[in-house]
């Protein structure tokens, strides 16, 4: 089964996101995979990563650091050096660093189609996985205008957030530690 999370910056998603992923690789006897998307760029970032870490030590997550390309990683190895079971439980966190890995380049180009190509990849992703759930954050509500690269962003990942909701079979919005289901 496919889940979607979404909800505010810091509310809880990635926790509960952690606990809907165990529990289901321990009901179906799964592989359970962590694919950690975030690039660091800052010691906020290092932070956060050392954070998520000790939140899950001990959970039976297996680490795969895969910024971009998604797809890629169910034919490749663990941090550990193990081969990936496609057929597995995946927790993906999130989708918001994966598109801002495939839109904002490392040499600093920007690819405006990146949405379009994420999108392709995450469905393939989620059909041949079928037990991945997804994380990504609510960050297109406000009524702020930005300047025009973080616009095309907001909707990129608007899309990826739809496209999501669309194929999943559960869609849960976390929110002040609250859980909403609505599909």
């Amino acid at each position: 089964m496919n889940y979607f999370i979404s909800g505010g910056c810091k509310n809880g998603k990635s926790y509960y996101a952690q606990q809907v992923a165990r529990d289901t690789a321990r009901e179906k006897g799964l592989p359970l995979y962590y694919l950690a998307t975030m690039i660091p760029t800052d010691e906020e970032d290092r932070a956060r990563i050392r954070r998520h870490l000790a939140e899950r030590d001990g959970w039976g997550f297996e680490t795969v650091e895969q910024g971009t390309d998604i797809c890629s990683c169910l034919e490749g190895t663990t941090v550990d050096g193990n081969p990936v079971n496609p057929s597995g439980v995946f927790l993906l966190d999130s989708v918001t660093a994966l598109l801002q890995n495939e839109m904002f380049k490392t040499d600093g180009t920007i690819d405006l189609g990146a949405a379009d190509k994420l999108e392709k990849e995450l469905t393939e992703f989620a059909k041949k996985t079928g037990n991945t759930v997804f994380v990504s954050d609510y960050i297109y509500s406000d009524a702020f205008i930005y300047e025009d690269f973080t616009e095309e962003y907001r909707r990129g990942l608007a899309q990826l957030d739809k496209a999501l909701a669309k194929i999943c079979d559960q869609v849960v919005e976390v929110a002040y530690g609250f859980i909403s289901e609505y599909k």
